[in-house]
């Protein structure tokens, strides 16, 4: 998969922006804040209708200005397969999103353009709370397989209902509550386990790809596992949400559930979270990063389209050699505010200025 075109209006920091962009890898390099990573940004969201930064779709478009909407464009091509992306986001209402001219569903994207993204803030994926990690997971599903986003979306509808009805029980329940309740926690169930075992299945696969990344990218063997901790047993979620329906009702909200999973990550047999040193942790969120990335390719036949963003600034020299060396795709954008490690081959380099990119070479 290659990002051929590229057309910006009021995205970030660009009013306007026109880009053509070759196969193999382009460098942008510039200050900070002068839109690198919001170029990245703009072609994250443009194959997935979300941003690896911010949930409000306001935030992307140009501040300073009275327009409403900003514009994504892209012309991309797989083999003998031409695509034309089109977003339109808008401040307020629904955006609009067309392949070939044609408008669909942001479901109907999922899967169709495999996307990888490393940014600095994928420590958090090692270092932050359970939510960063089934996040990571979902993401990876649902551009996997699309009916599995639908299915996560489901999970999180079915919930806000069974919270809201056991906010409004306060504590106490009526036979109309009950059988309310226990609608809910069929569907709960049902969906529950749909999303568990599909994050299991998952996890079980990315753990063999996510110890052979972490030691190319490390040059250490030091064995990684991974596991997905269920808050219930598999297959039990319905029994488990009757064994805790007191304790529900008594706290207003949902205690069991696929919300509240986690996926472990070990190192050398310890929690890499609490026991991990800071270049392991960063090396870790690398390797998880680059197993979807494997994943992705595996499952979907195609070379998922690779942005990163400065990942190289928190690395040291043998940790980023170990990164070059293990990263390989049809097409890479990479960005960078400092100087690379050495051994970097790109097909083009541009200079980000201003809300202005500029090719250098």
């Amino acid at each position: 998969m290659r990002l051929r075109h590229l057309w910006l209006a009021n995205f970030r920091s660009y009013s306007h922006l026109e880009l053509e962009l070759p196969a193999g890898t382009s460098l942008f390099v510039g200050s900070n804040g002068e839109g690198k990573s919001n170029l990245l940004e703009a072609v994250y969201y443009l194959t997935t209708m979300s941003s690896f930064r911010v949930t409000a779709v306001d935030s992307l478009i140009r501040a300073g200005t009275d327009v409403s909407e900003a514009v994504v464009r892209g012309e991309l091509v797989a083999g003998q397969r031409e695509l034309l992306l089109e977003a339109a986001l808008r401040a307020t209402g629904r955006c609009r999103l067309q392949v070939n001219r044609q408008r669909v569903r942001r479901r109907e994207l999922l899967g169709l353009v495999p996307v990888s993204i490393f940014v600095p803030d994928d420590l958090v994926l090692v270092k932050g709370g359970p939510g960063e990690r089934r996040r990571f997971v979902d993401h990876a599903l649902g551009q996997i397989d699309p009916r599995l986003d639908a299915t996560r979306a489901d999970v999180e509808s079915i919930l806000r209902q069974r919270n809201a009805l056991l906010r409004r029980a306060g504590g106490r329940i009526d036979s109309e509550t009950a059988v309310t309740l226990d609608v809910w926690d069929e569907k709960l169930a049902n969906a529950g386990e749909q999303l568990a075992s599909a994050r299991r299945h998952l996890v079980a696969s990315l753990e063999p790809k996510a110890a052979a990344a972490y030691e190319e990218i490390a040059v250490d063997s030091t064995p990684v596992k991974l596991s997905y901790e269920s808050s219930w047993p598999p297959g039990e979620l319905g029994e488990a949400l009757g064994r805790v329906r007191r304790e529900d009702l008594r706290r207003g909200a949902s205690t069991v559930g696929p919300h509240r999973d986690d996926v472990s990550v070990v190192l050398a047999g310890r929690p890499a979270r609490t026991h991990a040193s800071q270049g392991e942790q960063r090396s870790l969120a690398l390797a998880l990063r680059l197993a979807v990335h494997r994943e992705l390719a595996d499952v979907t036949g195609q070379s998922p389209l690779l942005l990163l963003d400065d990942v190289f600034s928190e690395l040291d020299p043998e940790r980023s050699k170990g990164v070059l060396e293990a990263l390989r795709s049809e097409q890479t954008l990479l960005t960078t505010a400092g100087t690379l490690p050495s051994g970097i081959n790109y097909n083009a380099r541009f200079r980000v200025a201003d809300g202005r990119i500029i090719r250098e070479a």
